[in-house]
């Protein structure tokens, strides 16, 4: 009789100890909005970007409420999105291509169904209006200037996760690339002036294609003085000849606004780049698929 009682007071104690944790892991729990999921936040870079007024459009077009955006920068963009995407966070951040993000980690766009970061883009070179007298040979050697956003992108690959100076790894693209590199450089001009000003964003991307020029200018015989330095002033810089040239034009719409106040004083020499694109970023794992999914009408 004891045995059966003692068995009679275990089994009632297991049934009450499995309705308690039903209880205290079940319904009552309080599901996470979206844009709780996501921190409350947008992880984006440098204020005044082109991509960082879209995104503010974004929010607003798509009534994002309890989500703001978070001025950043390129680094800390990358670094908010490694920490989160180690920990199987969601996050969603500013993002562009090319970019060597998408070879080091699985990330996807949020499907933009209003447009509101637009199509494709280019990124132009942009020079001086006195740079083809001042340096013909530099002036045709960015003209000639073209490549694939898989060119671009091996660069960054090579500083970013291949822990390559910029320098290293323009040098080691252009002994990789010699038939491209030779497409870019005139036969016959004359070098002009000694030195070359490049002004550049320090995007990832921007590094890479300002980095690989400079050193095919370098090789055509010219010393070349590089300037980092923000959107804003880069446009500046270019409108007002303290640069020689810009490789790092995100047109028509991420710099398009920079763009319209200086292109009256400066020669548009076309795109060096295409297929590029900008848009609201996240890792795969993150269940939604659509910016219109993170707000608050959508859930």
């Amino acid at each position: 009789m004891f045995k059966w009682s003692k068995l009679l007071v275990m089994a009632l104690a297991v049934s009450m100890l499995c309705v308690v944790v039903a209880g205290c892991g079940g319904g009552d729990e309080k599901e996470l909005s979206v844009a709780e999921k996501f921190g409350g936040r947008i992880v984006g870079i440098e204020p005044g970007a082109g991509i960082m007024k879209a995104t503010e459009a974004a929010i607003t077009a798509y009534g994002l409420e309890g989500i703001k955006l978070q001025d950043s920068s390129s680094p800390a963009m990358v670094a908010a999105l490694e920490k989160a995407v180690q920990n199987g966070e969601w996050i969603a951040v500013t993002g562009w291509t090319p970019h060597w993000k998408f070879a080091k980690w699985d990330l996807k766009y949020l499907e933009d169904p209003m447009g509101v970061f637009g199509g494709e883009e280019e990124i132009d070179t942009i020079v001086t209006p006195t740079l083809a007298e001042e340096a013909p040979a530099a002036y045709q050697m960015l003209d000639n200037f073209y490549w694939a956003p898989a060119d671009m992108e091996a660069v960054m690959l090579d500083i970013n996760v291949g822990e390559m100076s910029p320098d290293d790894a323009a040098v080691k693209f252009i002994a990789e690339n010699q038939d491209l590199i030779e497409s870019w450089i005139p036969a016959d001009a004359e070098l002009g002036k000694d030195t070359i000003t490049l002004g550049y964003v320090e995007w990832d991307s921007e590094i890479a294609s300002t980095h690989v020029v400079k050193h095919v200018l370098m090789d055509m015989g010219y010393n070349v003085d590089l300037k980092a330095v923000d959107a804003g002033i880069m446009w500046q810089g270019i409108g007002v000849g303290s640069f020689d040239a810009i490789v790092a034009a995100w047109l028509p719409a991420t710099h398009g606004d920079y763009y319209e106040q200086v292109k009256d004083n400066v020669v548009n020499l076309g795109a060096n780049l295409n297929g590029a694109k900008i848009g609201l970023v996240v890792p795969t794992y993150v269940t939604i698929d659509s910016i219109a999914e993170m707000a608050p009408a959508a859930e």
